[in-house]
């Protein structure tokens, strides 16, 4: 009799998956993918894309699902490969969704609720067996650090190759960015065409002199040399009449007394 149970296990179990890859298939998770190894069902892989607006955005997180061949009448094991900041690498997870926790599993539940709740768990701070504790600080670098990494995993790769497509393109789009060479900074704009360094007589709009028109630049020069000259010229005279004024003063200052 326990000869012949073993037997239907496995079928109930890849009966079970198979119908959880359809329908994830159908109604993908939000930020994860998953893939079942083809050699063998009870293998699942997935990738976890950091949500936006957590320590972990941008990054791409690789883990795998070991699922007994009791499954769904016993819960998978989780297991994190991609170093993340949050749980240890190849090391068994305890969350109530897992085999730590046969006692609150549920039959019920599928691939994808079970992802779910790791991803929730993940953006969590709640400590638990198998978590490590980190700064956003690192949990930053190593979400930069997770496209080179995962690349390298033989698996990722051949389950994943449209992430694999999408993480490449990102690196490039990083390498086109820190290649290309910084813009000159741009020159001071005067609002509203307003005019400032007055030089010669002509205002100077964005810090250069307007061109002339024609390119007639000697009578451009001949016209501030007249211009400087009528300056002086003025100047001068304004000189002489106070010193008349001056002198006319004084002149009638010295008769007022001497007729005293």
């Amino acid at each position: 009799m326990s000869n012949n149970n073993n037997k239907r296990a496995p079928t109930t179990a890849t009966q079970r998956l198979k119908q959880d890859y359809l329908r994830i298939k159908k109604d993908p998770v939000p930020y994860i993918c998953a893939e079942p190894l083809p050699s063998n069902i009870l293998e699942w892989h997935y990738v976890v894309r950091g949500p936006e607006k957590t320590p972990y955005e941008g990054g791409y997180y690789h883990g795998k699902l070991i699922f007994p061949r009791e499954f769904p009448f016993k819960p998978p094991s989780i297991y994190m490969i991609t170093p993340n900041g949050r749980f240890k690498c190849n090391t068994r997870l305890c969350l109530s969704i897992t085999d730590f926790h046969p006692d609150t599993w549920n039959p019920a539940w599928s691939v994808s609720t079970i992802l779910t709740g790791l991803l929730s768990f993940m953006v969590e701070k709640g400590p638990t067996l198998g978590s490590i504790e980190t700064s956003d600080y690192t949990k930053r670098q190593l979400a930069a650090q997770s496209l080179a990494f995962n690349l390298k995993d033989k698996v990722f790769c051949e389950l994943f190759p449209d992430v694999v497509d999408e993480i490449k393109q990102k690196q490039e789009a990083q390498e086109e960015l820190s290649t290309r060479p910084q813009a000159l900074p741009l020159p001071d704009v005067v609002p509203d065409g307003e005019a400032h360094n007055v030089q010669n007589g002509l205002p100077a709009l964005n810090g250069h002199l307007p061109e002339v028109a024609g390119g007639n630049h000697a009578v451009l020069q001949q016209a501030n040399r007249n211009h400087g000259l009528l300056g002086g010229a003025l100047a001068n005279l304004f000189v002489i009449v106070g010193f008349a004024a001056f002198a006319y003063t004084v002149k009638y200052v010295l008769r007022s007394i001497a007729q005293e």
